[in-house]
């Protein structure tokens, strides 16, 4: 059962400082539900958490809320669909921050920029990437992953949940470092590579942590590092790329953004509905299950750190000549 006593005290503070009651927040749509667009597909962990927020809102909004997963053009679609939804706060975007900062440094016309095309409402939670591979490779470890791609180069294909992302460039990175050129192979979302990495399809991929967690608690699937500064909390016993022997880092986040233009009151009242949300330890917990580190934060603190990671990734995407066109 869903505590929400303390996202409805703190949303309650949010509206006596606006002057704004939340239950006619959205109140121009009448009974059309709330729809919050996630541009990939059903089934991961960015899909987990649009679900959850949907839940957490709702009663606040006092309106059902639904989730859309309109995918295609590696998120392109779906946030352009938000980006060209009225500003009143009834269609509303969860997407990644690599989707937000990185789209827009890979491709000649992404159709939409990150910081003001959109009002930012809150960084959700974060997340780590890790390296898989399929138990049909006989591979333990990334020292047996490297020997294997050097031997096996025609076969050395990793899926990633989408072209332009961070799983990507880590992959375009770690082929680097491995001394072979990797092909990549791009999926609508990271739960469709992991049903190829779980049956044999492919051979490796680049992916979160939360999409690849329960397959290989399973032993359907093995993890052989995760991408983060150190070791994540959801697999202690794995090691980091760095301790593997591979300098390389990097993590990302889920974030919740609004229209441009949509009313301050508007995005108050989703800002506190959705941080006191995720104050309360049974929500927490249920992030945690998919394999997400909970955050909450400022709409100010999410543009900070969009900045903050544009600027940790253009040099990178640049030296790797990858562009986009279509």
């Amino acid at each position: 059962m869903l505590d929400r006593r303390g996202l409805l005290t703190g949303s309650a503070a949010g509206a006596a400082i606006f002057g704004f009651d939340p239950g006619l927040a959205l109140a121009q749509a009448g009974g059309t539900p709330v729809k919050i667009v996630f541009p990939f597909g059903a089934g991961g962990g960015g899909d987990a958490i649009s679900r959850l927020v949907a839940e957490w809102i709702a009663p606040e909004l006092k309106r059902s809320v639904i989730v859309e997963n309109r995918t295609g053009a590696d998120g392109r679609i779906g946030i352009g669909s938000v980006k060209s939804s009225p500003p009143d706060g009834n269609t509303l975007l969860i997407t990644t921050g690599p989707t937000m900062r990185l789209m827009p440094l890979v491709h000649k016309a992404p159709g939409y920029d990150p910081f003001n095309d959109f009002a930012p409402i809150s960084l959700l939670a974060r997340f780590e990437f890790c390296v898989a591979a399929a138990l049909n490779t006989g591979i333990n470890s990334m020292k047996e992953m490297a020997t294997w791609v050097k031997a096996n180069p025609d076969k050395a294909t990793y899926g990633l949940p989408g072209a332009g992302t961070i799983p990507h460039f880590t992959g375009v990175a770690l082929s680097k470092l491995i001394g072979v050129d990797m092909r990549r192979l791009p999926y609508r979302g990271g739960a469709p590579a992991m049903n190829d990495l779980v049956g044999g399809q492919i051979p490796l991929s680049v992916g979160t942590v939360a999409d690849a967690l329960q397959q290989h608690r399973a032993g359907k699937v093995r993890i052989l590092a995760v991408t983060s500064k150190t070791r994540s909390p959801f697999l202690p016993e794995v090691p980091t790329l760095t301790e593997s022997g591979f300098n390389l880092e990097s993590e990302a986040w889920y974030g919740f953004w609004a229209p441009a233009g949509t009313p301050e009151a508007v995005v108050a009242t989703l800002n506190a509905a959705v941080t006191e949300a995720l104050k309360v330890e049974a929500n927490r917990k249920r992030l945690e299950g998919v394999g997400l580190i909970p955050v909450g934060t400022t709409p100010a603190r999410l543009v900070e750190i969009m900045r903050e990671n544009t600027a940790q990734w253009s040099g990178i995407v640049k030296e790797s000549g990858y562009t986009m066109e279509q």
